[in-house]
Order: C-alpha cells, then sequence, then structure tokens
C-alpha cells in the first residue's frame, strides 16, 4: 500500500481515537465529510427489488451497498423530473417544443455541453454531445487515422475495453492493413498487472516513427489503472503521433485537463461516473489546433452550423471544429437524463470528490490487505485477496479490481444474496468502486464486513 497514504489513514484513525477496523472509525469518517450530503441526491436500489438479493442476511448487510458505478451510475433523484418535464414540453408544445420550454429540443446539447467542458477540462467549443461512444470513436479515427505505408500503427493498452479492440482493429482493416501487423498491444511486464508507463513510453520511442495513432483507456476498465494522460501526449506528439482517449472510466472519477494536456481527441460515455442511465448519450472532445484542418469523414445534419441549419439548401455549412462531427438531433430525454447528474458536479469540485475518493478507497485498500493478504497477521480466511490496481492513489480512480484464489461464483453469489452491487469478471475478478459522490466509509465497512463473513 502507498506508504503517505497508510500514514493518512492510520494518523486519522489516531485523531478520532477509532480502530480503523472498527464501524465507528467509518461512522467518524462520514460524520467529517463535507460531501456526505450528496448520498441523499441519489435513489438507491431497494434490496427487496434485486433478484439476486432475496435470501436471508444478517443485521449487518440489510441495507444494499452499491459498488457497480464503475458500470452504470446511481440514478439522480431529480432526474425523473427533468426527463417528464420533456416529456410534458412534448404532449403540452407539440412541434413547438424545438424552441421553448425548458430545455428546447433544437439546443438540447447546448444546454449540458458547457458543464460536460468544465469536468474534462476543456473549453465549449471543445466538446460535442452526441451520439454513442462506439460510434464517436469510429468518426474520429476515421479523421484522424490516416495510414501510410510506414506509418500506419495504433496502439492501445492489452486487455483493452472489448469494444476499443474491435473498433481499433476494423479500422486497420477499413484502411487495407492486417491488425497482425499495425495494432500495437502494451503488455503489463511479466509477473505483474498493471501496465508500467515507461514501457509505454519506451515503444512511442522506439517505435514512434511507424505508429499514427495512440488510442488508451484514460482508466484501464480492467485493473483500474489511470494512465499519466499527460506524459504519454507529450512523449507521443513528440515523435508526431495522434493521440486520443477512451475516458469511459475516467470522466466524473478524476479530475482531466485536456486542453492543456495538448491531448488530439477523446470520447467517453456518460451512464457510468456520470450517472445518465443505461446508453445515456456520449460526448467527445477535439483540441481547438485541428479545427481548420481536422473535418469529419462522415457528415449529418446535425454537424450543419445551427443558424443555417433549417435553411434546408443542401448545401452543408460545417459547424467549426468537434461540433461538425455531430450527425443527428441528439435525444431530449437522453440530454436532460444527463443534466440532472451534470447539476450535482456543479455543486462541489472535482478536486474536492478526488480527495475523499482517495480516502474512501484507500480505507477500501487496507481493510482488504488488512484481512485477506497471506502475510498479514490477521489473515484467517479461505481465499487470499490480490488487488490487481496500482497501489499509488495517482495511478487509480475509485475502482479496486480484487482477484480471488478460489473460485469466484460462490463468493459472487453469496455477496449478491448480501445485497452488494458489484462487477464479477471471470475467472477470479470483482471489480468494486466505492464513488465519491453516494458511497460512504460506512459502505466500504458493511462490504469488508459481508466480504469476511462469505470466507470464513
Amino acid at each position: 500500500m502507498d506508504v503517505e497514504l497508510k500514514s493518512r489513514l492510520e494518523g486519522k484513525a489516531k485523531c478520532l481515537g477509532h480502530d480503523l477496523t472498527s464501524q465507528e472509525f467509518a461512522l467518524a469518517m462520514d460524520a467529517e465529510d463535507p460531501l456526505r450530503s450528496f448520498r441523499n441526491l441519489f435513489h438507491f436500489p431497494k434490496r427487496i427489488n434485486i433478484p439476486e438479493a432475496n435470501g436471508d442476511v444478517t443485521e449487518s448487510s440489510r441495507d444494499p451497498v452499491y459498488f457497480s458505478g464503475m458500470s452504470l451510475g446511481l440514478c439522480p433523484t431529480t432526474t425523473k423530473d427533468l426527463v417528464c418535464s420533456s416529456l410534458d414540453d412534448w404532449a403540452n408544445l407539440g412541434v413547438h417544443g424545438h424552441t421553448t420550454g425548458i430545455f428546447p429540443w433544437a439546443e438540447a446539447d447546448l444546454c449540458v455541453d458547457e458543464q460536460m467542458a468544465a469536468l474534462v477540462g476543456a473549453k465549449r467549443e471543445e466538446v460535442a454531445v452526441m451520439n454513442g461512444l462506439s460510434v464517436n470513436l469510429h468518426l474520429f479515427l476515421l479523421s484522424f487515422y490516416q495510414p501510410t505505408p510506414s506509418r500506419h500503427k495504433i496502439l492501445c493498452e492489452s486487455r483493452a475495453f472489448p469494444s476499443d479492440y474491435y473498433i481499433i482493429e476494423s479500422q486497420i482493416q477499413h484502411r487495407g492493413f492486417q491488425p497482425a501487423t499495425s495494432m500495437i498491444c502494451v503488455q503489463p511486464k511479466s509477473g505483474e498487472e498493471w501496465i508500467d508507463e515507461g514501457e509505454i513510453l519506451r515503444v512511442i520511442e522506439e517505435e514512434g516513427e511507424s505508429i499514427a495513432v495512440i488510442l488508451l483507456g484514460g482508466v484501464q476498465y480492467y485493473t483500474g489503472q489511470l494512465f499519466d494522460m499527460a506524459a504519454i501526449t507529450t512523449a507521443a506528439q513528440r515523435k508526431g503521433i495522434i493521440v486520443g482517449f477512451d475516458l469511459a472510466h475516467a470522466v466524473g472519477n478524476v479530475p482531466l485537463h485536456l486542453h492543456d494536456w495538448n491531448v488530439d481527441f477523446a470520447c467517453w460515455c456518460t451512464y457510468k461516473y456520470l450517472n445518465s442511465g443505461a446508453g445515456g448519450i456520449a460526448c467527445a472532445y477535439m483540441h481547438e489546433r485541428h479545427n481548420a484542418t481536422v473535418k469529419p469523414a462522415l457528415q449529418g445534419w446535425w454537424g450543419h452550423k445551427s443558424d443555417t441549419r433549417f435553411d434546408m439548401d443542401n448545401e452543408m455549412d460545417l459547424e467549426e471544429g468537434v461540433r461538425g462531427f455531430r450527425l443527428t438531433n441528439p435525444s431530449i430525454l437522453m440530454c436532460a437524463s444527463l443534466k440532472a447528474s451534470l447539476n450535482i458536479y456543479h455543486q462541489t469540485s472535482l478536486e474536492e470528490l478526488r480527495n475523499k475518493s482517495i480516502m474512501l478507497t484507500g480505507y477500501l485498500e487496507w481493510l482488504i490487505r488488512h484481512y485477506f493478504s497471506s502475510d498479514s497477521p490477521s489473515f484467517s480466511s479461505q481465499s487470499m485477496i490480490r488487488i490487481l490496481t496500482p497501489p499509488q492513489p495517482e495511478r487509480r480512480g475509485c475502482q479496486l479490481s480484487l482477484c480471488f484464489s478460489i473460485p469466484l461464483s460462490d463468493i459472487y453469489e453469496k455477496l449478491s444474496l448480501a445485497g452488494v452491487s458489484c462487477d464479477k469478471r471471470e475467472p477470479s475478478v470483482i471489480r468494486i468502486a466505492p464513488v465519491h459522490l453516494y458511497n460512504s466509509f460506512e459502505d466500504v465497512y458493511k462490504f469488508v464486513e459481508i466480504l469476511r463473513g462469505i470466507l470464513q
């Protein structure tokens, strides 16, 4: 465990006068949490509604513990009202809802893009709310990936999210090349779980003249590793490489500064840490320096300048920059749902959320190592647990990926029966995400106590 973080936690426990393993410590941390009221801004699933959680449970596990924010964020309490307001506008205004009402439909994306830009550290005109994540990645690779016989490779991380892998593979094939020779998947070193960023920088230095594009997850979905996007971007651009990031597991999770880092493009979904609902609308970013030179390979009417879009003269008057990549009018219901969550983020800062997140995930790590590491004096479990996520706070977001030494199916089933929502990745990994906006230190304590009961 990171020495400084361990010292902070143990110092806090001493200051509070409670042992780190006690429920009193968790409750005291929650009482001091300046963000604790944000929890009340979300709906938590009721245990009675969870199909897997119908068995008997102990008192300590009676309330569900929701640690699946890396898959699907919780529903804000205001989402239903905002969505229903849009439905009311449709009922009451009909076609006139395009230009009037709370969210005029013709400007639905513009009602949320400023708040979104603030979350990713970009200028408003560098961000577009549009399409789905996979669609947006395809659109940007069609424009940015311009392979030549000498520079045709795309670099990604091993175990990239499957959709990213398929997108890269198909883009390479679309251009007449073969993934076997045009796709570089950077692997962890032998015996290690996460990728050494020095290895990424080494590949950039040694093979940079042949690499056209880098496409990495900002936070690696499987291990939870947070990449140093600024360092990777700087190194790659020295070699003339275009740099893009899939920020699905990073946006809303960690502070981002895309403009200042000089990132070329990025895409992300909004239903994980941004809580917009399953299949919610996605977003994209392109640095303003590309506005005059990079155009969409595929065009649609929503990429037309808004002030002449409805002239219907079939003469494309393309919006400058990333907004020109928009294909069609966005769903007002999706934008209203996203707005509900962005309004919550707007009440605080990612820096403040990050401070809580570091302590919350650090507390979870401390307890896991205390009870489930084979070298711990307190180890008395059926299963040893290895943490696949880097221990340094600056190299991860809120997620920890836990690797069990015994078969996972029975453990996961019992966690579900006890009301724990988490994510299973066969054969041996469970992903846990204590989210800064709505999870508490008591949630972490309860989860570990439930896990101890299962494994003893």
